[in-house]
């Protein structure tokens, strides 16, 4: 955090923040002003009734993957829209979120957001604008 309170988001401070990303198992792995990828642990606790990963758990790494990407130089974002396409069945004890930007606005950035499984598959496929508050 800053001298202001406000979380800065970074590898080494992303990993110790508790809360949600503590509690779903999300491990920021690279994060620069270009791109992120953070993983994920698959536990039970982030299954549905299933077995397999529940869309929720799926879509919370999303948004906070490329959260952290959108708040990368300081700024702070909040999510405006997203979009979500599950393309399949996701097992194992692993997932990977890449981010990439497809457009950096002054104001309203747009991101998109692979998820692989522990094999290297494509499950996920999620477009995620923020809007900045500052």
């Amino acid at each position: 955090m800053n001298e202001n309170g406000l979380f800065i988001y970074g590898k080494k401070s992303m990993n110790e923040v508790g809360g949600f990303s503590k509690y779903n198992h999300y491990q920021l792995v690279d994060l620069t002003k270009d791109y992120c990828i953070m993983d994920a642990d698959l536990t039970t606790d982030s299954l549905n009734p299933y077995g397999m990963a529940h869309g929720g758990f799926l879509f919370g790494l999303a948004d906070t993957a490329a959260g952290a990407l959108a708040c990368v130089d300081g700024r702070k974002a909040v999510t405006l829209s997203s979009h979500i396409e599950y393309l399949h069945p996701v097992y194992g004890q692993k997932v990977r979120a890449v981010v990439k930007i497809l457009k950096s606005g002054k104001h309203i950035p747009l991101y998109e957001v692979s998820i692989f499984d522990s094999k290297g598959n494509m499950d996920c496929k999620i477009t995620l604008e923020y809007y900045y508050l500052n």
